[in-house]
């Protein structure tokens, strides 16, 4: 299980591209094979589509059990809304005597927050918006809590061409508890080609263009803006 960073080969562990190199069969969700197509160019790689990921761990078993090594790709890092514990899953659930590595990677939230600065320096919070896999229910208790308790909040899938009433209602929510003027940094396609980073308001958050690329961190009551900067006080007397 490889995390393959945010998109740029550069920011690929030095472990991660030798696990990618030593292996002999790549499995992915096609979006990530294609980022990393310039090193397993001479493996053999099985692409699957969106919504696939079970397919894809089987496919992965299956293949290691034939006596392959196989490496399940996932960007950012597998243990991070990634393949990992799917992976563990399938193979504790079924009893399969393989051995299983976990090889981690930068993640969305870390590569969006230096992006932005220092957002990320003192407690925070990650939640996914996508409620595919999570009744939105529970999605909402944490955004609340989250809020309430002045985390710093990172939004995982804020917005799809099916999910648009989520991030506004998300804003809604967290609006009950933060200031309208918290800094609010939105990092689309972070190290790929087209890379945008906004810093707004949590009140004009919904007015910038927002989809599933996009990681947007929220402030808590001690993050500030310095130039093109996002900081987040760590507590430091100074």
């Amino acid at each position: 299980m490889v995390g393959i960073g945010p998109g740029s080969e550069a920011e690929i562990s030095q472990k991660a591209l030798g696990v990618l190199r030593n292996s002999e069969t790549i499995v992915g969700y096609k979006l990530y094979i294609d980022l990393i197509r310039d090193i397993v160019e001479n493996k053999h790689v099985i692409a699957t589509a969106m919504r696939k990921e079970t397919e894809r761990v089987e496919l992965a078993i299956r293949e290691a059990q034939t006596g392959k090594t196989v490496c399940i790709v996932s960007s950012g890092d597998p243990g991070v809304y990634g393949m990992a514990g799917l992976a563990l899953e399938l193979v504790c659930k079924q009893n399969i005597p393989l051995s299983v590595e976990v090889v981690p990677g930068i993640s969305a939230a870390n590569a969006a927050a230096a992006a932005l600065g220092a957002p990320l320096m003192h407690d925070y919070a990650v939640v996914s918006l996508s409620d595919l896999l999570t009744p939105w229910e529970i999605i909402e208790k944490r955004l609340r809590y989250a809020a309430e308790a002045d985390f710093v909040i990172v939004l995982y899938n804020p917005k799809s061409s099916q999910r648009e009433w989520q991030i506004e209602k998300t804003v809604e929510i967290i609006l009950r508890y933060k200031s309208p003027h918290t800094p609010v940094g939105i990092a689309k396609d972070v190290s790929r080609g087209g890379e945008s980073i906004i810093i707004t308001t949590l009140e004009k958050m919904t007015s910038h263009p927002i989809d599933m690329t996009t990681t947007i961190i929220i402030g808590n009551s001690t993050t500030f803006l310095y130039h093109n900067y996002m900081v987040t006080k760590r507590g430091y007397h100074i």
